[in-house]
């Protein structure tokens, strides 16, 4: 039973990663318009429809997938790489330093994620870029406050105390001696932070503040779906169930990985 627990959300993961890659060289059609085949239901020639413009759904899921999967590595990468530095930062030098970063992370933290990440691609207009940089901008706060606390804890460490006390310097400390223990945890929280990265590029797409027409996503393809919901549900559905799917292989994966990386569970 464990096994299939981790190899179904991990089969979902490995297709979506493999859709992203491969999406650019498949024969695709997601922009191509065939007026008779407007909202036309799925079959054996199109297995998953057409939409109310007559392009195929197959076609734009797959590529929604790559755009979705883009924004998530990207904005991942950013925040992961800025929070952890920050935090770590804050955590080792304490004192006003410290005080000014966690000021600052209140200051960011004040207002929902969400709101500030579409008054951020509000401002600075529709785009794949601008959604990366408004995400990065508000996913930043959770790696850094999670790498500040750990690193709170583990510079009172003996292997730390020994380190300075045989005159090793700071970044050859940090280097060595903290990021190699930050990294389980930085993972973890990496893993949760995807799902939420891909709801959001979704929920950005589906104002009209994500990827524009005719590059496809998964939140634009279910607001042009929204009117046809009683005519062609297929529309909404599929972009819909590849939402949940990602969405929830990655939360499984996610606590998965906690349980394997918490050594402290372990009898």
């Amino acid at each position: 039973m464990f096994k299939y627990q981790i190899i179904i959300p991990l089969s979902v993961l490995i297709v979506w990663l493999l859709l992203a890659i491969l999406g650019p060289w498949l024969p695709l059609e997601p922009t191509h318009i065939t007026l008779p085949n407007i909202l036309e239901s799925p079959s054996l020639s199109a297995w998953l429809g057409y939409d109310d413009l007559g392009r195929p759904i197959l076609d734009r899921l797959i590529m929604g997938a790559r755009t979705s999967f883009l924004v998530a590595f990207w904005v991942i990468l950013v925040s992961l790489t800025v929070g952890t530095l920050i935090g770590t930062i804050s955590g080792w030098f304490g004192g006003y330093v410290d005080l000014f970063i966690v000021r600052l992370m209140d200051v960011f933290l004040a207002f929902p994620g969400i709101l500030l990440a579409i008054a951020l691609s509000g401002i600075l207009g529709p785009g794949i870029e601008n959604v990366v940089f408004a995400l990065s901008v508000v996913g930043w706060v959770g790696f850094a406050r999670l790498a500040r606390a750990q690193t709170l804890s583990l510079k009172h460490r003996e292997h730390v105390l020994a380190a300075l006390a045989l005159g090793a310097r700071t970044p050859r400390i940090l280097r060595y001696h903290i990021m190699p223990l930050l990294l389980a945890p930085l993972i973890i929280e990496a893993t949760f932070g995807i799902a939420g990265i891909v709801i959001a590029e979704a929920g950005l797409s589906f104002l009209g503040l994500g990827v524009q027409p005719p590059a496809a996503s998964w939140g634009s393809m279910i607001r042009d779906g929204t009117g046809y919901m009683l005519v062609a549900p297929h529309i909404v559905l599929a972009p819909g169930l590849a939402l949940l799917l990602i969405v929830l292989s990655v939360n499984i994966l996610g606590d998965k990985l906690r349980d394997w990386l918490d050594v402290k569970s372990e009898k």
